[in-house]
C-alpha cells in the first residue's frame, strides 16, 4: 500500500518536534534608573495620551542619550567625518560570535593576556565579560575597558566587531580615547553596556541590530545571543 505523502510529512513533524535554540538576552533593562555618563541625558518618559473612556490608546514620548543601555557606537561618535549609525552595514551586528571572560582584568584594561586562552579560531565578533556583576543603577567611573593594543590584535585576527559589558571601551576619564581611535583606524564596530553576567564562555550567534537613525552617533540595540549549533 502506498503511503500518503501529506500524512507522512505531518506524522514525522509530530514525531520529531523542533526545539527552538536557547536565547540569552544581553540587553540590560532601561528605565529612569539606568546609569549614564555624568552630564549625559538619562532615560525619561512622559505620556501624551492615556488609555481611558475618551482615548483608546497609551502613547508616550521617550527621550534619552543613544548611549543608554546596550548600544552600538557609530564612527560619528569618535570621528568628526564618521558615518552616523543609520548608514552602517548591518552584517557586523549579526552572526557567529565568541563570549570571552576577562573578569577582574588587571588595571581595569582588557589585555591580550586576558583573552588568549580563548583566542583560537576566533569568529568575526568578540564580546568580553569584564564585570562579575554589571552595575545597573549607578555609573562606574572605574569601569573596565579595552587596551588599545588588544583591539589591534583582534583586528589582526579578522575580528569585525567587539563588545563589552561596561559603558565604554575606553576608561571613563580618558581624553584621547585610544581604544575608540584604534577602532576607527581598523574599521571595527562596537557594542557597549552588554549584560553578560549569566553568559558562559563560548560560541553563539549574535543579533544586535542598531536602529536606522540617520543623524545619530549611536543607537540602542536589543542584543541577544542565540545558541550556536
Amino acid at each position: 500500500m502506498k503511503s500518503n505523502p501529506e500524512w507522512t510529512d505531518a506524522h514525522e513533524s509530530q514525531a520529531k518536534p523542533t526545539v527552538s535554540p536557547r536565547l540569552w538576552d544581553i540587553s540590560p533593562p532601561v528605565d529612569e534608573r539606568s546609569p549614564v555618563f555624568p552630564g549625559d541625558a538619562a532615560y525619561a518618559q512622559r505620556w501624551n495620551f492615556r488609555l481611558g473612556d475618551d482615548c483608546p490608546v497609551n502613547v508616550a514620548t521617550v527621550s534619552l542619550s543613544p548611549h543608554v543601555g546596550a548600544h552600538a557606537d557609530a564612527p560619528l561618535h569618535y570621528d568628526p567625518s564618521g558615518e552616523p549609525i543609520g548608514r552602517l552595514d548591518l552584517h557586523p551586528f549579526i552572526g557567529p560570535c565568541r563570549v570571552i571572560h576577562a573578569i577582574d582584568c588587571i588595571g581595569g584594561l582588557v589585555s591580550w593576556d586576558d583573552l588568549v586562552h580563548a583566542s583560537q579560531d576566533l569568529p568575526p565578533r568578540v564580546l568580553v565579560r569584564a564585570y562579575r556583576q554589571q552595575p545597573q543603577t549607578q555609573f562606574d567611573m572605574n569601569l573596565p575597558a579595552f587596551a588599545a593594543e588588544t583591539i589591534e590584535r583582534l583586528a589582526d585576527l579578522g575580528v569585525q566587531l567587539i563588545g563589552i559589558d561596561s559603558a565604554s571601551i575606553d576608561p571613563a576619564n580618558s581624553k584621547n580615547l585610544p581604544s575608540h581611535q584604534a577602532v576607527r583606524r581598523r574599521g571595527l564596530r562596537v557594542l557597549e553596556n552588554l549584560l553578560l553576567d549569566d553568559v558562559p564562555e563560548g560560541d553563539y550567534e549574535l543579533i544586535a541590530l542598531p536602529l536606522r537613525w540617520m543623524q545619530a552617533d549611536a543607537s540602542p540595540v536589543r542584543a541577544i545571543l542565540r545558541e550556536w549549533r
